[in-house]
């Protein structure tokens, strides 16, 4: 299975078999952590075999079962650090199908237990992400046209559309997804004059991409998961974000 597969096949799960994660898998998703971390300067942590933090009231509520196996998404406090939480998680998720695993982005619905994870005083939990074997494969929802979260058109190039249609498979705060996407063109930048450059630079395409106002929150993080859905869609080497 391809990211993009992966992409397509995804869908938030809750529900997990009673089955230890195999050891070729954990060895797998360890690595991966080791060099995330590395890239987007975060400590985010696998826990595995250890059922209380998805067994308090709120987990409860949130319908979980057998979530044994989670994410601790943490990192140092910073203005960014939600965007690189939803950014470098998302890469795990994804990672986690094509490993036949399932995930499910987990806010609040959670207990912290102590002796799980380790964090430095300038660091922080941002959330979770249970992942294991689900039970089932989850199911798809409604979600917003192209045309109601970016600026696509017949004068946009084609890759932008795949990226906006990948962004839009992206899970998001009670599937709220507040982001929007702008091809910068001469045209929007004369209209708008909000963007430093315009159309290309160095020979690449621009996007910007931004989030939206939420009584729910979590749309920093969100932003951080569609941007990496985004450039998985339409091919990192065709564009750069301003």
């Amino acid at each position: 299975m391809t990211i993009l597969e992966a992409i397509q096949a995804r869908h938030s799960v809750r529900a997990y078999k009673d089955q230890p994660l195999a050891e070729d898998v954990v060895k797998v998703l360890e690595d991966e952590i080791v060099r995330l971390n590395r890239e987007g300067q975060l400590h985010i942590q696998l826990i595995t075999n250890e059922p209380k933090a998805f067994q308090g009231t709120l987990a409860k509520y949130g319908k979980f079962r057998n979530a044994n196996n989670y994410l601790v998404m943490a990192g140092k406090k910073a203005d960014d650090l939600d965007e690189r939480i939803g950014y470098y998680g998302e890469h795990l998720v994804l990672l986690a199908q094509t490993l036949g695993l399932n995930t499910c982005w987990v806010g609040l619905s959670y207990s912290k237990v102590p002796g799980t994870y380790v964090l430095s005083e300038d660091e922080k939990i941002a959330c979770y992400i249970a992942i294991g074997y689900g039970e089932t494969q989850g199911v798809s929802h409604k979600i917003k046209t192209i045309e109601q979260v970016s600026n696509a058109s017949d004068s946009t190039p084609p890759w932008f559309k795949k990226g906006v249609e990948a962004a839009l498979l992206a899970p998001t705060a009670v599937n709220q997804q507040k982001f929007f996407f702008h091809y910068v063109s001469k045209a929007s930048h004369s209209a708008e004059r909000s963007f430093e450059y315009v159309g290309e630079k160095d020979g690449r395409h621009q996007v910007h991409a931004k989030k939206g106002f939420s009584l729910v929150g979590y749309t920093q993080m969100d932003l951080g998961i569609v941007k990496y859905h985004f450039e998985v869609g339409a091919g990192k080497e065709n564009f750069e974000w301003i």
